[in-house]
């Protein structure tokens, strides 16, 4: 609980509030917007050191939770999966696992647009800047490390040691994983949560991350990034 009180369940919470702001707002949740990797100031290098720091502190949590394994197991990154002895394979489902997550994914959003239950996502707003892709690409791996190892590996093998049965440990990793997306409404949820139960199935089935932070690294730097670099044209139609 700590270790999540520090991270997503932190986020979670803040993303309950968040929907309920927007949900009492006076105006449809469709006419509203979430806002991802928002710039943090006007000044350029400031900009970018906060957008730095910011990664850097996001992942503290990760060395906590390995750390706190490192206690009762000799090699933690070895547990959960997060070491580089198979790169091929990892890559190989990682990018697997990223074609059939993003497709359906991308028609839920449309779905869940069309019937008012998403606020419009904005997945990137930093200023058309030099470092602008790279800090993007940084933010998208920064986002799979911190969901990936928490949320499926951390959490999984804890509550695999309190003798939780699958359907719940399965449940309760999908559900945590929908719920620290609720800022961006209803859809977000469903589709974040059904995500989860995959990754969560894959994770008991081969006992790795790696390709689950392969595949949603994929997936966040096709949007961070192809959202900057996009015409807009293109995007209003999109």
């Amino acid at each position: 609980m700590i270790v999540l009180l520090l991270s997503l369940g932190q986020s979670a919470v803040y993303a309950v509030v968040s929907l309920v702001a927007k949900l009492t707002a006076g105006k449809p949740l469709s006419q509203q917007t979430a806002t991802l990797n928002p710039s943090q100031s006007p000044r350029p290098y400031l900009d970018l050191t906060y957008q730095l720091l910011g990664i850097f502190f996001a992942l503290v949590p990760v060395l906590l939770a390995l750390y706190l394994l490192s206690r009762d197991r000799p090699d933690p990154a070895r547990t959960l999966g997060i070491d580089f002895r198979r790169p091929a394979g990892d890559a190989g489902w990682g990018t697997a696992l990223a074609a059939a997550i993003g497709i359906p994914g991308l028609l839920l959003v449309y779905a869940a647009a069309a019937l008012g239950l998403n606020a419009q996502i904005v997945p990137a707003a930093l200023q058309p800047v030099w470092w602008a892709v790279p800090v993007l690409i940084l933010a998208a791996m920064q986002n799979a490390i911190l969901e990936e190892v928490i949320v499926v590996g951390y959490l999984m093998t804890r509550l695999r040691e309190l003798n939780w049965r699958i359907g719940a440990i399965v449940a309760a990793s999908a559900v945590l994983r929908g719920s620290y997306h609720l800022y961006q409404g209803f859809g977000a949820f469903v589709g974040n949560a059904v995500m989860g139960v995959v990754f969560a199935l894959f994770f008991l089935r081969k006992g790795r991350v790696m390709p689950l932070i392969v595949a949603h690294t994929l997936l966040d730097i096709a949007a961070f990034v192809g959202y900057t670099l996009l015409p807009k044209d293109w995007l209003s139609w999109l």
